[in-house]
């Protein structure tokens, strides 16, 4: 696993000294990531996810402090997305735009970086139980999830799409009429592909609620079957188990291989967030990094790094 250099504790509590005041979470004056704001009172401010920011004299929040303290920053990504989180399987190093931002929000803390592989069903789950500080793993922003869990700024943009066997003639959301489509557990794909079907005029909506969807339940004009990662989707498409393998079409481009094609629609834009404990200081200390580097930059070049332009 690659890990960067670790500063003592006592460094890292200095240079955050030095770079976060109330300013944290703004919207109006993002810091980058060796700048933040001046602070213009010293009463902690609070950010739009509901987190109190550091207080202006320099004190991290407890939680933040909690990781300079345990020397390192444990992080949830994906291993098998290639350009946002990818485990090599012979040298065990990851690589893509989300485990670049994972190293340098370590970075800016000066401590190790810990990965943990998860699965659109595990990953709020070892947030939630506290094994991980924060999630960096395709992970949508919904307001339905925002009501349990913190997300940064977007710092990606993405569709939802359908990859399909070439053989197969489907070609496009009309041709997805009474076929069988595989989706990840615990994702939103499915119900961005009925919502997709509905507003196309493709499928009946009567019976359709986004608030109380379910994937196991539906049936009307299709139907799916969930799987717990994307390996499997793309075996059971290639067995014929499904007709179709819908994400994002990030997350589809690694099993786009010769004989499989997308259809030409895509729909429901994804903006993908930093996943944090609700409320806490750590989701504004997040922020806060992640702005700076959209405002200089720094995201745009790891997307173009990681060939996701």
């Amino acid at each position: 696993m690659k890990n960067l250099r670790k500063w003592t504790a006592l460094a890292a509590v200095m240079a955050m000294t030095a770079t976060l005041f109330t300013g944290c979470g703004s919207t109006d004056a993002p810091a980058s990531e060796a700048t933040a704001p001046a602070a213009e009172s010293t009463a902690a401010a609070t950010t739009e996810t509901g987190a109190e920011a550091p207080a202006a004299d320099g004190e991290l929040a407890a939680d933040v402090q909690e990781i300079v303290d345990r020397g390192v920053l444990r992080v949830g990504v994906k291993n098998a997305v290639v350009g946002f989180g990818f485990q090599d399987t012979l040298t065990g190093e990851y690589s893509g735009l989300e485990i670049s931002l994972a190293e340098k929000i370590a970075e800016s803390l000066g401590v190790d970086v810990e990965f943990t592989a998860v699965t659109a069903a595990t990953r709020t789950e070892l947030l939630d139980s506290g094994d991980i500080d924060c999630v960096l793993a395709t992970f949508t922003i919904t307001d339905e999830r925002k009501q349990s869990w913190d997300f940064s700024t977007p710092y990606f943009t993405d569709y939802v799409t359908v990859l399909v066997e070439d053989k197969s003639g489907i070609s496009s959301l009309a041709d997805l009429v009474d076929k069988k489509v595989g989706v990840s557990s615990g994702s939103t794909s499915a119900k961005a592909l009925v919502k997709a079907m509905i507003d196309a005029g493709l499928i009946d909506g009567s019976g359709f609620d986004a608030d109380t969807f379910d994937p196991a339940l539906w049936t009307t004009g299709m139907s799916f079957q969930q799987y717990d990662d994307y390996p499997a989707i793309s075996t059971a498409l290639s067995a014929g188990e499904v007709d179709a393998f819908c994400v994002d079409k990030s997350i589809l481009a690694i099993y786009k291989t010769d004989g499989r094609s997308y259809i030409d629609d895509k729909f429901s834009p994804q903006e993908y967030g930093v996943a944090t404990t609700k409320g806490s200081g750590f989701s504004a200390y997040v922020d806060e990094l992640v702005q700076g580097w959209l405002a200089d930059g720094t995201i745009d070049s790891l997307i173009t790094e990681n060939g996701l332009e």
